[in-house]
């Protein structure tokens, strides 16, 4: 409960407080529903492979009732039909009579499977490798939730940064609409122009609004995954002003520790354990069993032959008087199961078949995904060094055509132009960097290690 509080006052001022991604990571990890509902999947198959282990263990049942009726007996066959026979032993008497007395029996009662040619061992590891599986499911699911909260923070940041920059055009078309409609209210110019200007002016609205929309968008997807109320997020611009280092490096993957690739091969050794376990159905079982039962009855010995040979007397009903023992060993086996159980393991092969298919497919496209990384890598890169001349160049060009606008030396269309290409300068800067990061990012999805890219973050 207090770190439900404490999250709650943490989340209560992330409008004033600044938001890192490290932070974003962990709230999103411990809050988010899937990855809650994955670990409780891991817990109940943890708990279900102890199980396996005690069922191992032999059974040992203790019993004991004590009853009050009568001990008619009769010759003839019997069948308790469902279960609903009485057990009165007696002996077959002339007439029906309606003495009663008391009984009472204890029961003992052990029975161990200690021999099946493996299938409890089997089934013990086949539990095992059920709780692996899903402890990898977990781990894959906590990989790919940070990846997805990395991407949609990045994207965030991203449109936080578009949305400025369109700001930022707006209030630059605005204050060149001024400038226009003075001097066409001055007769120095048409007045045609000043109705194009309150165009562009209308257009930089509309295009502010846009990335106020995409903005808000991106911003409820990533509160989404943080499994948290949507708000104004206050991020991180250090993706936004600076490029991790060394991102041309080739790196060494080791292929066997991508979170997916485990989750894959976790299924595969289910599904050999699977089979290993259905031709042990094979055989047959042995087990012990060892039963040890005591008796009561107010009925006496020579009831037979005295009916009025019995006591009412509970005491003398319950208490022990006659004891028995069994042990003995006994064999089980269903001679037809091997033509039912051989269509199963054929089954569960092709499943293996099928799982060992899709590993590789998942292999192959995560090799694919690590060459296009490093593409994505390159080309960010060579767009980032570009950003700044494009920016460079398209400022001096707005400023250029602005003043020639002022001075009567050009049309208000070039310098619409070159408006168009400011504000699209200024775009492309605004993500370059933040490309980078998503680059690296895809490579570190595409290796399976996310410290590629969150090591990369200056603390």
């Amino acid at each position: 409960m207090l770190c439900l509080l404490l999250l709650a006052f943490t989340l209560n001022l992330q409008a004033q407080e600044q938001l890192s991604l490290k932070n974003a990571l962990d709230i999103a990890v411990n809050n988010y529903g899937t990855i809650k509902a994955k670990a409780n999947y891991a817990n109940a198959s943890r708990s279900s492979a102890t199980q396996a282990k005690r069922d191992y263990l032999p059974n040992l049942v203790l019993s004991g009732q004590q009853d009050y009726g009568t001990v008619n007996g009769q010759n003839g066959p019997l069948y308790g039909f469902g279960g609903f026979g009485v057990a009165s032993s007696g002996l077959p008497l002339p007439n029906q009579n309606w003495n009663a007395a008391f009984g009472s029996l204890y029961l003992a009662n052990v029975n161990w499977e200690f021999f099946s040619f493996g299938k409890a061992k089997e089934r013990i590891k086949v539990a095992k490798e059920i709780a692996s599986r899903d402890d990898r499911d977990l781990q894959q699911e906590l990989f790919n939730h940070r990846v997805k909260v990395a991407a949609a923070y990045l994207n965030l940041l991203a449109a936080q940064k578009l949305t400025l920059s369109y700001e930022k055009n707006l209030n630059r078309a605005d204050t060149f609409r001024r400038v226009v409609v003075t001097r066409a209210l001055n007769g120095l110019i048409a007045g045609v122009d000043s109705s194009l200007a309150n165009a562009e002016v209308s257009n930089a609205k509309i295009a502010y609004t846009k990335a106020k929309d995409f903005e808000q968008q991106q911003g409820n997807n990533l509160a989404q995954l943080m499994g948290v109320q949507p708000t104004d997020f206050l991020l991180d611009t250090v993706f936004i002003s600076n490029v991790p280092q060394g991102l041309e490096q080739p790196i060494d993957t080791n292929w066997n520790n991508h979170p997916a690739l485990q989750w894959y091969q976790s299924r595969l050794r289910v599904g050999k354990e699977q089979t290993k376990y259905l031709k042990t159905l094979y055989y047959p079982s042995f087990s012990l069993i060892g039963i040890f039962q005591t008796r009561g009855s107010g009925f006496s010995s020579t009831y037979a032959t005295n009916q009025s040979a019995y006591t009412q007397n509970y005491f003398d009903g319950i208490k022990p008087t006659r004891s028995n023992y069994l042990i003995g060993i006994g064999l089980t086996w269903n001679i037809t199961q091997p033509f039912r159980v051989s269509q199963q393991v054929k089954a569960q092969q092709y499943t293996n078949n099928a799982l060992d298919n899709e590993f590789e497919l998942a292999n192959q496209q995560l090799h694919a995904q690590l060459v296009l990384a490093e593409t994505k890598i390159h080309n960010a890169l060579s767009n980032y060094k570009e950003a700044p001349t494009q920016v460079k160049a398209a400022s001096d060009a707005f400023l250029q055509k602005s003043v020639l606008y002022k001075n009567g030396l050009t049309n208000l269309v070039d310098v619409t132009q070159a408006l168009y290409t400011l504000i699209r300068a200024e775009t492309d800067r605004d993500i370059a960097y933040n490309n980078v990061w998503q680059a690296l990012l895809y490579k570190a999805a595409a290796s399976g290690d996310f410290g590629l890219f969150v090591n990369k973050i200056t603390p």
